[in-house]
């Protein structure tokens, strides 16, 4: 078979299976988390079904690469559906966005083959956690970012973050009401920086526990606090009692700002990451 012909039957076969992959963003704020919940509260996933549903006069389910908790917002979040009805790929986003709070948008659509899974074909996740680190609170990101007036030392949070890098098993950093079937992860790059007032942690993982990223930065606070040595974070690690370890830290710090794909699916850069200046 010729490079066209493959092509062209490619192509077919994404008309007829018709999945769709998004790249959305949202402040988390006023949301109980991404996932639909039973009681009904107001979700991530609620509204978007609702507003694809409308474009699509189907109804739409989602599958998303991480569903992040209630206050966490996302940059980043990449969520794909099938239908059985034909629209155009600006439809679907302007349609989308139409029928959207003003606190959820999608930035790309993307037209993708039926062994696409956003969840399963992620090869990495990236978070960002802002820590406004002044005495007194912002009355302009209270929302947006985690607050603390107390002093950090930078520099040893991220020289302990450093042992965290490789496969290991983050027991210690996972919640008790994480369904997760092993704590085995690859930490693949974290660094804490300082600008200005506000402290960044940077994370990137094949996968991420329940509440793991938010549990990791409370750890990392103790040592930058001085209240535990940089090699604590190695002993915590190694303990995998998350009894052990720091508080959960605020989620309104948080963000998913980048999943990765296979260059294979052709999808672009899901997120950004969000600055301060």
């Amino acid at each position: 078979m010729s490079e066209q012909s493959i092509q062209a039957d490619k192509a077919e076969r994404l008309v007829d299976n018709r999945r769709f992959a998004l790249g959305v963003e949202y402040n988390g704020s006023l949301f109980s988390g991404y996932q639909l919940q039973s009681h009904g509260t107001r979700t991530v996933q609620g509204e978007l079904e609702k507003a694809l549903s409308i474009v699509a006069d189907e109804p739409i389910r989602l599958t998303c690469a991480g569903r992040t908790d209630t206050g966490v917002h996302a940059t980043g979040q990449v969520v794909h559906f099938d239908t059985t009805v034909s629209r155009e790929l600006k439809a679907w986003m302007l349609g989308s966005n139409t029928n959207l709070p003003p606190d959820i948008a999608v930035h790309w659509v993307r037209q993708v083959s039926e062994d696409f899974s956003a969840r399963f074909s992620a090869v990495s996740r990236s978070y960002r956690y802002i820590l406004f680190n002044r005495r007194i609170r912002s009355a302009v990101f209270q929302r947006n970012v985690a607050w603390s007036y107390e002093k950090f030392d930078e520099s040893a949070m991220h020289a302990a973050a450093q042992s965290l890098l490789g496969e290991q098993d983050f027991s210690a950093f996972r919640s008790s009401r994480c369904q997760a079937s092993h704590a085995i992860r690859v930490m693949q790059e974290i660094s804490v920086v300082r600008q200005g007032d506000y402290l960044i942690l940077d994370i990137k993982a094949n996968a991420f526990l329940h509440h793991m990223v938010r549990n990791i930065m409370g750890t990392l606070m103790v040592i930058g606090r001085g209240e535990q040595p940089v090699d604590w974070m190695r002993e915590i690690l190694e303990g995998q009692d998350r009894k052990c370890a720091g508080m959960t830290a605020s989620p309104a710090g948080l963000y998913l700002v980048n999943v990765e794909y296979p260059k294979e699916h052709g999808l672009p850069d899901s997120g950004w990451l969000p600055t301060i200046s």
